[in-house]
């Protein structure tokens, strides 16, 4: 059995992390085959939005220990893996922020440590209810410094220290308050909402979505005024685009536009 497996639905391509024993470890192994499909999406035009779960009782609890400890039986300690390890976890966390088509994350159970940066990284996110976020490493000892990053970008700064230096879990209601996660609906409806909300965006023109999402994050790293002229740059690229010239002479005349997506 692979350790990912994809589907795709028109125009949405389904993810699922497939290793519901080590509750979806970021393990080599995934690691490695996250970051190849996400390549593949990136060149995939047919593909406008993507669906990211895990199988099993949970999303996914972070980095697999059992790895890391072996790791330390190299001569160095496992530096050189260690070193190696979080490069290879932070290609695949860019990978996503980087991917043209916008990426809902579809969390249950629990979500922590890389699992909780995961859920960060990914552009929006739609939980079950009862799902717990955490940045928990703290409790064994290891800070996580490389899930902070994703998370200090999604919730306030003072609620994400108190997570990293405390170990404690965000419920759905505290992460859907602070912006980890856009909603939260029961269970037996997580497959049927978060489909719904794909539904909605790969219903968009594709090529506006995707100049769309480079924008944000571009931005995001900008002072103000700065961002004012990136974007208004990224808006006359868009303006040229021959289905935005089409979606807007449709509106004018009160008809479904003819995209070529």
């Amino acid at each position: 059995m692979s350790l990912l497996e994809r589907h795709d639905t028109g125009a949405i391509a389904h993810l699922q992390m497939t290793a519901p024993g080590s509750l979806n470890a970021l393990s080599d192994g995934m690691l490695a085959a996250l970051k190849a499909e996400l390549a593949r999406l990136a060149e995939d035009r047919s593909i406008r939005v993507v669906i990211l779960s895990g199988a099993g009782k949970a999303f996914c609890a972070g980095h697999d220990l059992k790895e890391m400890q072996a790791g330390r039986q190299a001569e160095d300690g496992g530096a050189a893996y260690f070193a190696d390890l979080f490069a290879r976890c932070t290609e695949v966390m860019t990978a996503i922020r980087t991917l043209p088509q916008p990426v809902i994350a579809r969390p249950h159970g629990i979500a922590t440590a890389a699992g909780c940066q995961l859920v960060a990284s990914c552009d929006l996110a739609v939980a079950a209810e009862g799902t717990r976020f955490g940045v928990n490493g703290v409790n064994i000892g290891l800070f996580c410094s490389t899930p902070m990053v994703a998370l200090s970008r999604n919730i306030p700064r003072k609620q994400a220290f108190e997570m990293l230096t405390t170990g404690t879990f965000l419920d759905t209601d505290r992460a859907m308050a602070l912006g980890l996660i856009n909603r939260a609906v029961p269970l037996e409806a997580l497959e049927t909402e978060t489909l719904a909300l794909a539904e909605t965006i790969a219903a968009k023109l594709g090529s506006a979505v995707r100049i769309g999402k480079r924008a944000f994050y571009d931005q995001l790293e900008l002072p103000v005024d700065a961002a004012y002229a990136h974007t208004a740059d990224v808006m006359v690229e868009n303006m040229l685009n021959r289905d935005t010239a089409e979606g807007m002479q449709a509106f004018i005349e009160k008809r479904p536009p003819d995209w070529t997506q």
